[in-house]
């Protein structure tokens, strides 16, 4: 196969080569860190090594609860905070809303920040809530302002929940109670996260590891790749924030539109939007030409539906299914920027020519 272009980072990112090391050094120590024989200690000091580390690359003091990833700690916050409602976002990641299906949504602006007068309504009334937002919108990498929410609700007794799956490793982690992380989204393996927990008497424990909230056996292995991955910087987030550039001024310049330009987005995600042309059909010529995007949220891209964050924004439908997203990752260069960029114009010159 020809060597392709890989512009899907918010999915999931290729595992840094520490990681794989880290992991192939996990698999010689393997034994249960519940277990009192030599080889268990010696796999929860390894463990709880990683969780220190982890904690220190991300500026974080609390608890550290492992999980199996995001979703799951999202799942664990929102089903076992000790809270009797749930304040999310209309444009949060389908996770969030799954897991807190009867909640306040907040409203969203066009251009896709949140409404924060409407947050201000919903926090009156908050009484004994958790308020779920993400820092950064995994579909417009729309950077939302965390640290001055998560103050808000602190200040009426609210808990705070920060979804960080895409900002975790690039962006600093809010003083929020709860931190959603993803490993697979900095460079980790995948099937593996964490819940960043404040205070640990907010959530009701059921017994098992970690610290009785969450039961079952510890994959070491890929513990052992996201501490790796999350220690491991080697500046590309920086140049990242001149690739977008490059390919917002190229993607603008040709005819088409940057969804949520006016509002800050993080550097490695940005969606655009064709005019006339269906995302799906962006897709599969980028695909054919070797170049791999998405459309919207990796989670629902093979949905015919359209994006719920974008119809929240005011889209029209049928302008909505015109959009793609594109997100950077480590291996990103400006060559894969330019070869993308002449795909988007020669596919756009074929539907203004038809």
């Amino acid at each position: 196969m020809a060597e392709r272009i890989y512009l899907d980072h918010a999915s999931t990112t290729p595992i840094l080569d520490e990681a794989k090391t880290a992991m192939r050094q996990a698999c010689d120590l393997w034994a249960n860190p519940s277990s009192p024989h030599a080889e268990g200690r010696a796999v929860r000091a390894a463990m709880e090594d990683a969780r220190r580390r982890i904690g220190r690359a991300l500026g974080w003091d609390g608890t550290i609860v492992f999980t199996s990833g995001a979703t799951e700690a999202i799942s664990l916050a929102l089903g076992r905070a000790k809270a009797s409602r749930h304040i999310v976002s209309s444009i949060e990641h389908p996770a969030i809303l799954r897991s807190a299906p009867l909640a306040r949504l907040i409203r969203t602006r066009t251009d896709g920040m949140l409404d924060m007068d409407d947050l201000a309504q919903a926090l009156a009334d908050a009484g004994n809530a958790v308020v779920a937002i993400q820092s950064v919108n995994n579909e417009t990498g729309v950077i939302h302002p965390i640290q001055e929410i998560a103050d808000k609700a602190k200040a009426v007794g609210a808990l705070v929940l920060a979804d960080c799956a895409q900002s975790a490793g690039k962006l600093p982690i809010p003083d929020a109670d709860f931190v959603v992380v993803a490993a697979h989204k900095f460079g980790g393996p995948p099937g593996v996260g964490a819940l960043l927990v404040r205070d640990v008497s907010a959530l009701d424990a059921i017994g098992g590891q970690e610290g009785g909230l969450r039961p079952g056996t510890p994959g070491f292995p890929a513990i052992m790749g996201f501490a790796a991955a999350i220690e491991a910087n080697h500046g590309w987030y920086e140049d990242s924030k001149r690739l977008r550039g490059l390919l917002d001024r190229g993607i603008k310049a040709a005819g088409g539109e940057i969804v949520a330009e006016a509002a800050p987005r993080i550097a490695t995600i940005s969606a655009y939007r064709m005019p006339g042309v269906p995302g799906a059909s962006q897709m599969m010529r980028f695909d054919l030409a070797g170049i791999a995007v998405s459309a919207g949220s990796a989670c629902a891209s093979g949905s015919l539906k359209a994006s719920h964050v974008l119809a929240a924004m005011g889209w029209e439908e049928e302008k909505a299914r015109e959009v793609i997203r594109v997100s950077f990752g480590p291996e990103t260069r400006e060559a894969d920027i330019d070869a993308l960029l002449t795909e988007w114009i020669a596919l756009f010159g074929k539907r203004q020519a038809a």
